[in-house]
């Protein structure tokens, strides 16, 4: 199988990117940033969703793997002290069809701007924010009107996403074997103009949700780690991706509700 690498770039994951490589060279393990069969990510969740937009072009035939040597890896299944047995299980395996995989839903946005669509794809959220002032926007589901927004912002979270900024915002944890989208809402201001339902909204594959924010609103987008600054979007669609998914290699089991319990509470249960 062909691999590559992406790390963060402190001294352990550079050793550890350094350590991989020379044992891939050993086995003959190609490396390959054009079109691998697996990428490893050593670092944290900052560098995993760095290398997702690096091959959100490629999603049906890379599968990730992450090894975390940061405070909390959400995405990252191996310790630094483990790089030396998950490169022999990646050895052993001769072709991309023997991995062991799970696929965990992404976030589909569709921007309609005054220069015509764009499509974007987000591993754990996508966010809009005001700025200078607060964000005005009129929210649909299934094209009917549902609210209007006054507040902070809002936030479209994955289901593998819903761990992150999600859950700062009392957003619900969602297991990513579910196929959803999540809304969030940020600082909402709620009077007799404005009213909106001020609780988070799950809604299934196959439903969207529009935002429509008020004419050349100037304002902040955000899609997982990337920034943009916008005033000519005119609308903004949200749902689970079709006919995408991400793949990671699961090379021994790590339920999520585990990787839920040690990132937020521990295993010293009493």
């Amino acid at each position: 199988m062909k691999y590559f690498l992406v790390h963060r770039g402190d001294d352990i994951s550079r050793q550890l990117a350094e350590q991989f490589h020379t044992l891939a060279a050993e086995h003959g393990t190609p490396l390959c940033e054009e079109a691998p069969d697996i990428v490893l990510s050593i670092g944290g969740d900052g560098t995993l969703l760095h290398a997702f937009h690096k091959y959100k072009e490629q999603l049906e035939t890379i599968a990730f793997v992450g090894i975390h040597t940061g405070r909390l890896g959400f995405f990252a299944d191996w310790k630094p002290d483990e790089l030396g047995v998950l490169a022999q299980l990646i050895f052993q395996t001769r072709t991309p069809e023997e991995l062991s995989v799970v696929h965990y839903p992404v976030v589909e946005i569709e921007l309609t701007t005054e220069a015509g669509i764009e499509t974007h794809l987000a591993l754990n959220e996508f966010t809009l924010k005001g700025i200078e002032e607060t964000l005005v926007a009129q929210l649909d589901i299934n094209d009917e009107k549902f609210e209007m927004f006054r507040g902070d912002g809002i936030c479209i979270s994955s289901p593998s996403g819903s761990t992150a900024y999600n859950k700062s915002l009392g957003g619900a944890i969602v297991h990513p074997s579910l196929a959803a989208i999540q809304i969030a809402e940020i600082a909402s201001i709620n009077n007799r103009v404005y009213r909106t339902l001020g609780s988070p909204i799950i809604l299934p594959k196959h439903h969207h949700c529009d935002i429509y924010p008020r004419e050349h609103q100037h304002m902040l987008l955000s899609i997982d780690h990337q920034y943009i600054q916008r005033s000519d979007v005119k609308s903004i669609r949200c749902r689970v991706a079709a006919d995408l998914k991400v793949k990671f290699a699961r090379f021994r089991p790590f339920p999520f509700w585990n990787r839920v319990r040690e990132a937020f509470i521990g295993y010293d249960i009493k």
